[in-house]
């Protein structure tokens, strides 16, 4: 499947909304989940330092705002956009709302659950599988997570 013509539109706002994150000091992280039709129902960084809450990644506050826009528990139809591939965690989240697509930009090989580390769609666990589309901005991705953690050593 050919990913949607809007794709470097959301990519790059997301490349934004990380930045933002950079800037307030979490880990550069931007989620978006989208409507059938493309539109952006709910748009968000991790909030894990300021929130004081390790749970509060970009794609469970993301996820988390689609579901109260849309009054419902499962966001059938919608697809997830990310900056950074999904922990376990966050794909396990992605599996209980029956997200249909996943696109991400930067590959995780440390904790990223996708197409690194356990693979956790592949699990026979996982009963709800979205499609995956990964490699998105990815280049722009790694490098905005590179400049993040080594302005922090």
């Amino acid at each position: 499947m050919d990913r949607p013509p809007q794709s470097p539109d959301i990519m790059a706002l997301l490349l934004e909304e990380a930045a933002a994150a950079a800037a307030a000091g979490e880990v550069p992280v931007a989620a978006a989940v989208t409507g059938r039709d493309g539109t952006i129902i709910a748009m968000e960084q991790n909030r894990m330092r300021r929130d004081a809450n390790s749970l509060h990644h970009a794609e469970i506050l993301a996820l988390r705002a689609a579901m109260a826009a849309c009054g419902d528990d499962r966001l059938d139809g919608c697809d997830l956009w990310v900056t950074l591939e999904p922990c376990t965690m966050c794909a396990g989240a992605i599996s209980h709302a029956r997200i249909r697509r996943l696109y991400f930009g930067a590959t995780d090989n440390k904790a990223g659950a996708v197409e690194s580390g356990v693979r956790f769609f592949d699990s026979p666990a996982c009963h709800h599988r979205p499609e995956v589309y990964g490699g998105l901005s990815a280049t722009a991705a790694a490098e905005q997570l590179k400049v993040f953690f080594a302005a922090r050593r």
